[in-house]
């Protein structure tokens, strides 16, 4: 059975013997979505809720707003995703070696489609972007090897239109969500869902 303060004990443990040990975490934490419900509760809103954060490790519960979608960004640290309640759509992104200072500086290089129970692996370098395709909340548990939100490294983020890359912003990502549950919320008064 899921137990949070388990899980983080033994995250804390994992990250000196590197992204496979934490992969195999995730991978048994997200087997339990209903213990993983009884410890956080049962996801009602969207938003980035941090579990713990240190300098070589962050673990944050994710819940996606249907049909959310997150901007293409860049970790700089690896990441372990883990779903336990809906759908999680990652595309990936490689950079543009010819592109100029005001072009799309990246293209698409691949996707990965995560359902419960499902767990993926990011290693360092790797650029993606992330949708919610369905309507309802997804819930997935993302392990950082490093401190996510004070990284020391800087990140970077895509404009969804142009491609064009600037400097990563924690708050234009917490914007995101808190629009996108707005939307969802809006949607839900006027009987859409």
């Amino acid at each position: 059975m899921f137990s949070k303060d388990k899980f983080l004990e033994d995250c804390r443990g994992a990250v000196a013997e590197g992204q496979q040990a934490v992969r195999e975490l995730v991978r048994e934490a997200v087997a339990d979505p209903d213990g993983i419900c009884r410890e956080l509760g049962t996801p009602s809103e969207a938003g980035v809720f941090p579990l713990y954060n240190a300098p070589d490790l962050t673990v944050i519960n994710f819940i996606w707003a249907p049909y959310m979608t997150l901007m293409p960004h860049n970790h700089n640290m690896y990441a372990v995703i883990g779903i336990y309640g809906g759908r999680e759509d990652n595309t990936f992104w490689r950079r543009r070696a010819d592109a100029g200072a005001d072009e799309a500086a990246l293209e698409a290089a691949g996707a990965d489609s995560l359902g419960l129970g499902q767990v993926a692996t990011l290693g360092r370098d790797i650029i993606h972007s992330v949708a919610n395709p369905i309507a309802k909340l997804t819930a997935a548990i993302h392990v950082y090897g490093g401190d996510f939100f004070e990284p020391p490294v800087p990140r970077s983020q895509w404009d969804h239109e142009s491609l064009v890359e600037q400097p990563w912003d924690m708050n234009a990502t917490r914007a995101t969500f808190r629009d996108a549950a707005a939307r969802f919320e809006a949607g839900q008064a006027a009987g859409a869902g």
